[in-house]
């Protein structure tokens, strides 16, 4: 029985409606079809081969481990993975993607290519739906093989020969230089009539041309371009492109730590991570992305700022109950398996102030007027003008008590100053003196109630003693100037009190065993976006390098691929969390455009 890689040995390939997740032996562990959030039919990430794979590599013995390939990486600036083996026998090329479609059938095509010398090959293909539960009907209809379960069926297309054994499908076959042998997978409602048989090659260069196209309107040039557009090219790939919504994450329950229970699926759409995404596109040339996810907002949210959830589904979806995958042992023993995610129904205020510098940001680099939008951001403010002063669960989702967190405050001024300034830029009437008050208001509350003067920095609410990074975003936001000293005192508590040992930076302090703020046990890795906070905030108050310095140990967290997860384990070395993950590839960009500005990168 094979279990799962590491999550730095994944890659991502993906069609903008859904993504799979190819380890370095050529296993397809992860694959929900026909979407993100839809039920896996590859969940071996999360258990073990029994759970659903796909294989594709050369032939080892039965009680050998699949070799890695030797190098693996993606064509040129795009989301086509090439991996290669050397082996005693010749050198083999397998190249995986996922066609950018339309209303067309998802799929996954895998290209098998002789390099050099005759190499005996062999793709292993398990598929069990409902992530890992179901074993479906295997079938043959017209020389295509079918798995059929319930409303879904997969379809096999290859030329080379097939034969089942085990409940799985096998092909062994043998490739010399030149021969090409295509291998593709396609869902299909199973009610519905085939799939038409797909075009491999075809499919390859249509795929090629697409990312080229797009890659080519970034309008970044700096020295950091290779890890601004990978990270691009990844935001990309989490965007699910029928309604422009933009998902955390492809994957459910990687673990913040290993062994533990800090396991969310993060398939969904949350204003706050889709909002800063957006803000990454937009300041690199994507205009059309942000539009399309303003249209987005405007659906899911439907103008009722009182029923405003954190996260949609990506169609705008509301209903996102959590439940458990008894029968998913997790990703190396992490438990539990968690589908859906009851964060949905939590009061953050701070994603008011999201939204609104989503919405300001495209307003102040050209995207099109749209009275809607601007509707909704008043809507906004007249919900914040009666509640910004309440406790809430804030960015990091707490599971225990409510709290009147500091940053949730700071973004709720966001919120009303972003909407202040658009007043005052003409686009819309609204009560200016009176929002003027109010984020003045906001203001002296935030810097009475959640400064430290003791000990000269803000704290994570209002009466504690704790630090939360969150805090870093102050000077980012405007609330005050980098050089304000309780800015700088804040900085300074941070990297003194929430650095790992290797200088990275926790969200907050956990409690171990016990259940401390967020009212949950265990602890967690150094949250990445948190780092790249920090890299700003020192890069803004002159530090410049030292932001440097900790921006490119942060690139080299990343894996050969340039892709990062949300968390990284400072004990074990190792990416921890949901991967790819947006919160982590975002930062990243925004660090590089301000170390860009600033000339701070050595050369």
């Amino acid at each position: 029985m094979q279990v799962a890689g590491r999550i730095e040995d994944y890659a991502l390939i993906g069609d903008m409606q859904t993504a799979a997740l190819v380890c370095r032996d050529g296993s397809a562990d992860w694959l929900c079809l026909p979407r993100f959030d839809s039920h896996a039919v590859f969940a071996g990430l999360l258990g073990s081969d029994e759970h659903g794979f796909w294989r594709i590599g050369p032939a080892h013995g039965k009680d050998v481990p699949p070799p890695p390939a030797t190098r693996r990486r993606y064509r040129g600036d795009s989301l086509i993975l090439e991996s290669e083996w050397d082996t005693t026998r010749g050198t083999v090329r397998v190249t995986d993607f996922m066609p950018p479609r339309g209303s067309d059938a998802p799929q996954l095509v895998r290209i098998v290519e002789g390099v050099s010398g005759r190499v005996p090959m062999r793709s292993v293909l398990r598929m069990r739906f409902s992530y890992g539960w179901v074993v479906p009907w295997v079938h043959k209809v017209d020389d295509r093989t079918v798995a059929v379960a319930g409303p879904d069926s997969v379809w096999l297309d290859t030329d080379a020969d097939t034969y089942g054994k085990d409940l799985t499908t096998y092909s062994d076959f043998t490739v010399a230089p030149g021969d090409r042998i295509a291998f593709t997978i396609s869902w299909q409602p199973s009610h519905k009539e085939p799939p038409p048989v797909p075009q491999a090659e075809e499919a390859l260069t249509t795929t090629e041309e697409f990312w080229r196209e797009w890659v080519s309107h970034c309008t970044y040039h700096g020295p950091y371009r290779e890890a601004v557009i990978r990270s691009l090219i990844t935001l990309k790939a989490l965007t699910y492109a029928p309604t422009g919504g933009i998902v955390a994450a492809p994957t459910t329950s990687l673990p913040e730590e290993i062994g533990g229970s800090r396991n969310w699926d993060y398939r969904y759409t949350w204003l706050r991570d889709a909002a800063i995404t957006l803000s990454s596109l937009l300041r690199t040339g994507y205009h059309e992305e942000a539009r399309a996810w303003r249209e987005w907002l405007l659906r899911a949210v439907a103008g009722d700022p009182q029923n405003l959830q954190i996260m949609y589904g990506v169609a705008g979806e509301r209903e996102l109950s959590e439940a458990e995958l008894s029968w998913l042992p997790g990703y190396e023993n992490s438990q539990p398996v968690r589908i859906g995610n009851g964060a949905a129904g939590q009061l953050q205020l701070d994603v008011y102030g999201e939204v609104t510098e989503a919405l300001h940001l495209g307003h102040m680099t050209g995207l099109a007027r749209n009275d809607h939008a601007n509707l909704l951001q008043l809507k906004l403010i007249r919900y914040l003008e009666d509640h910004w002063n309440e406790p809430d669960e804030g960015i990091w989702e707490v599971r225990g008590p409510r709290r009147h967190f500091v940053h949730s405050k700071v973004m709720a001024w966001v919120a009303v100053d972003r909407t202040v300034k658009l007043i005052e830029s003409g686009e819309v009437d609204g009560p200016l003196e009176r929002w003027r008050d109010l984020r003045d208001e906001i203001h002296r509350d935030v810097c009475e109630h959640g400064y430290d003067k003791e000990r000269n920095t803000f704290t994570q609410s209002y009466g504690s003693k704790e630090l939360d990074a969150s805090l870093l975003l102050i000077p980012q936001m405007g609330f005050l100037p980098p050089d304000d000293k309780r800015v700088i005192g804040t900085i300074e508590a941070i990297q003194r009190e929430l650095s790992t040992l290797d200088g990275f930076i926790l969200r907050y302090p956990t409690a171990g065993d016990e259940a401390g703020v967020d009212g949950l046990e265990g602890d967690e890795g150094a949250f990445l976006a948190c780092s790249f906070w920090l890299a700003d905030d020192l890069a803004m108050i002159g530090r410049v390098d030292e932001a440097r310095k900790l921006f490119e140990r942060l690139l080299s967290l990343r894996n050969d691929l340039g892709l990062l997860a949300e968390e990284w384990d400072p004990r074990r070395q190792r990416q921890v969390g949901n991967f790819p993950q947006a919160f982590s590839h975002v930062p990243l960009i925004d660090t590089a455009l301000r170390l860009t500005a600033s000339g701070a990168y050595g050369g």
